[in-house]
């Protein structure tokens, strides 16, 4: 966008006034498009960068992006998932998303969420654990990016009690690259464990699993 150019000045200062008026209100939301001609050296500038798609800010030296979320997904699975075998992960299919911008199941492999902007991402996941047998049973919980397990991130619950319930869950941030997938995880001991999900009349449905993501860093 070219530097602002003010309505001239003509014999009717109270039309110019007008025309001025009505520029000011039009130009004064807007950004101005970065160039290679903008320096840094002023903390507190706002430009919109066109190439990358998105603002930025001067701060000690350098533009930076100002983040737009850009990147959001609520994900529940709502039907019950059961484990094939024990001690062999699986990662969990969840339900198309009910709201997101940015952020889908890979067409090809749905059990991928797939992000399209980079970022950092808070991802909240539950899961509701149930044992149809008396004797112990463990589950695990845990996210891989890109087919790699990542590190320190394993959840290990555990059921001692036939028919018993407990909803598990947990919070991270994670550092994501354009074009990467993440999968939640899972894993049993014994096939005496589920991810249930139940109906009832008197209160909302409750889903077997759910994973809330937000972008909220660039």
């Amino acid at each position: 966008m070219a530097a602002p150019v003010l309505p001239p000045i003509g014999d009717n200062i109270k039309a110019w006034g007008n025309n001025l008026t009505a520029y000011l209100r039009r130009q004064l939301p807007r950004l101005y498009f970065k160039t290679a001609d903008d320096n840094p050296s002023e903390n507190g500038v706002i430009l919109w960068d066109d190439e990358a798609g998105y603002p930025v800010v001067s701060k000690d030296g350098a533009f930076v992006q100002v983040v737009l979320e850009d990147g959001h997904a609520n994900f529940i699975r709502s039907s019950q998932l059961t484990y094939p075998t024990g001690s062999s992960p699986i990662a969990i299919l969840f339900d198309d998303p009910s709201s997101s911008q940015g952020i889908s199941k890979d067409a090809t492999n749905p059990t991928r969420i797939v992000f399209d902007q980079a970022g950092e991402y808070l991802l909240m996941f539950s899961a509701q654990i149930s044992s149809t047998s008396s004797s112990t049973v463990n589950f695990y919980f845990w996210a891989a990016i890109n087919g790699t397990d990542v590190p320190n991130t394993t959840m290990k619950n555990t059921l001692h009690q036939n028919g018993s319930t407990l909803v598990v869950s947990r919070s991270a941030k994670f550092d994501v690259n354009a074009g990467d997938y993440l999968e939640a995880m899972t894993a049993v001991d014994s096939t005496s464990g589920t991810l249930e999900a139940f109906t009832q009349a008197f209160a909302p449905d409750t889903p077997a699993a759910t994973l809330a993501i937000t972008r909220v860093h660039g």
